[in-house]
């Protein structure tokens, strides 16, 4: 039985990813300090043989009985949300974000030396900065603030991605990097400080509904389980050792838009009211996928309206 294992595996997109490899007869070895993770996302997966857990700081050594060979390894601890009034957003975690995509991705990538395992880094639409260009290509280097507030995650991800490189050219680990765009569904939490998080409660609640200035800045959703078949695909298809994807949904929305969208998809009587928009907030994003359609054949399939019905029908669960 092959073994992966996933840091991160606790989070939003992490805990889909170990449960898609379950299903599928992998073993899967979640490794998560819960500090932006939530154990509720693995508790129906402890009792599953192949899956363990592991509480641990990347960023440190990893020792463990669970690791006498791994053959996969998906990168994916670090705080995400850029949202200062969530408790689990990187504007205050940003110390153990830098920390997470540097030393982080050192360890993991040495153990996939160690093991010669297949490593795959989740990286972000956020090393574009804000862009002066849409849609944004792999080749397209960026403007980002190397020392505003959001560079603890922008130049995390940059930084995360050079070492993943510099492996891929110094040991010839085969290893390759994925850049996500903007992903959502069940699972997410409910304080994570994300657009569509925030915008769900805030109508479920029939809350005002905050849009940060004048909502005109575009962003483009990916529903979770698209993305966790991109990144699959973006491991195991043959020939994408050293490559850098994009992956998202290219359906570009104003927030102005997807805050009506889901006010009209609850039934809320939320008004939308307008806040200071946050320093460096990007104005635009929106993925170029030719890569990914190229060499994955991949490109998403669920609709922002199907996924937005699950996420909705998910919040007024719990």
């Amino acid at each position: 039985m092959q073994k992966i294992l996933i840091a991160g595996g606790a989070g939003f997109i992490g805990s889909h990813l170990c449960e898609s490899f379950l299903d599928e007869n992998y073993a899967v070895i979640c490794v998560d300090n819960l500090i932006t993770g939530d154990k509720k996302n693995i508790d129906p997966l402890i009792k599953n043989s192949n899956f363990k857990f592991i509480n641990h700081d990347t960023t440190k050594f990893l020792q463990s009985d669970e690791l006498t060979e791994i053959d996969y390894i998906f990168h994916l601890a670090s705080p995400a949300s850029p949202n200062k009034k969530s408790p689990r957003s990187y504007i205050n975690h940003p110390i153990e974000t830098l920390l997470a995509n540097s030393l982080g991705t050192y360890e993991l990538l040495e153990l996939a030396k160690k093991f010669s395992a297949k490593f795959l880094y989740v990286s972000s639409s956020e090393i574009y900065g804000n862009p002066t260009i849409s849609q944004q290509t792999e080749d397209y280097f960026g403007n980002v603030n190397p020392n505003g507030i959001r560079s603890v995650y922008d130049e995390g991800k940059r930084f995360g991605e050079a070492m993943t490189m510099a492996y891929v050219r110094k040991f010839g680990t085969d290893a390759r990097i994925v850049r996500i765009f903007n992903t959502y569904g069940p699972k997410m939490q409910k304080d994570d400080g994300r657009v569509i998080s925030n915008f769900i409660n805030q109508a479920i609640e029939n809350k005002q509904i905050t849009v940060y200035g004048d909502g005109n800045q575009t962003r483009s959703f990916c529903y979770v389980d698209d993305m966790v078949n991109g990144l699959k695909l973006a491991m195991f298809t043959p020939g994408t050792k050293g490559q850098v994807m994009n992956l998202g949904n290219p359906d570009e929305k104003t927030i102005l838009e997807i805050a009506r969208i889901i006010k009209n998809m609850v039934g809320s009587s939320s008004e939308i009211i307008h806040e200071e928009l946050p320093e460096d907030d990007p104005e635009n994003r929106k993925p170029d996928i030719e890569k990914a359609k190229r060499l994955l054949k991949w490109s998403p399939k669920i609709n922002l309206e199907d996924g937005l019905k699950k996420t909705i029908e998910y919040f007024k669960k719990i």
